[in-house]
């Protein structure tokens, strides 16, 4: 597998490290490093931006609802939620189970890192903006309404592991492309693409800078694939993402996962 570079937070350094990545592997000062051992900061520093309903069997799944009230008909643009920074956490650290809650749900994303400031972007030429590309879990509390902002459900502290790294734009040929894979327990839970996106990378860039700036070091979320695996008090769950990384997480109860703060 050929040796790609990667921008990464070490643990107890300052700044973004420049690396060698291959597979789940890096170097870092001529010493070569598993991810999987490491407790990683997160290498993202902007404003993350999630987007519901840009997976084709996400809005399937809806059926007839999507024509009901509210809207009555499918979303003629990007819907979007924040995750705030209270959200963000890093590669090994623990996610928090919120007390009185069972499960949450893993959120499988492709974050797309912006690399200068983006302002009504034309498709064609959206992937230059691109600084380049990471892993995301858009961590919840199971909800059933799309249509109602899920604050209290998505935006709870540490609900938004980011990492291992940012893959560099040129590293990743296609990101329409891209296979999607979630591990509970080391078992294989969700298979996706990015090629059943609704709105493919440039074309969701070019949709939401219509009408929104995205400033460099943003993070905007293609989106989570249907039916994601859920997630209980110690399990480890780790999203794999073609020719990006991978990043791992272990859902702890909120007063085990304090103590790593």
């Amino acid at each position: 597998m050929e040796l790609k570079t990667a921008l990464l937070k070490m643990a107890g350094t300052s700044g973004l490290k420049l690396v060698q990545v291959r597979g789940e592997e890096f170097v870092y000062k001529e010493k070569t490093y598993q991810t999987n051992d490491l407790i990683l900061e997160t290498p993202i520093s902007g404003t993350v931006y999630g987007t519901v309903l840009n997976y084709k069997g996400e809005l399937e799944l809806l059926g007839d609802a999507v024509h009901e009230p509210p809207y009555k008909k499918t979303p003629a643009a990007p819907v979007l939620y924040i995750k705030p920074a209270n959200t963000i956490s890093g590669h090994g650290m623990l996610i928090p189970l919120p007390e009185g809650v069972e499960e949450l749900q893993a959120g499988a994303a492709l974050g797309i890192v912006i690399g200068k400031k983006a302002v009504r972007i034309k498709e064609e030429e959206a992937l230059e903006y691109v600084a380049g590309y990471t892993v995301v879990n858009d961590v919840s509390i199971p909800y059933s309404s799309v249509y109602r902002p899920p604050i209290m459900q998505k935006c709870r502290d540490g609900f938004c592991p980011a990492g291992p790294w940012i893959a560099a734009r040129e590293d990743v040929e296609n990101p329409d492309a891209l296979s999607i894979r979630v591990f509970v327990n080391e078992v294989l839970q969700q298979e996706t693409t990015t090629a059943n996106l609704i709105r493919p990378v440039s074309k969701l860039i070019a949709d939401v800078t219509e009408f929104m700036t995205l400033e460099e070091g943003d993070i905007l979320l293609a989106g989570v694939s249907e039916n994601p695996p859920r997630l209980k008090d110690g399990d480890t769950v780790k999203i794999s993402i073609e020719s990006v990384g991978s990043l791992q997480n272990r859902v702890a109860k909120e007063e085990e996962w304090m103590v790593q703060l």
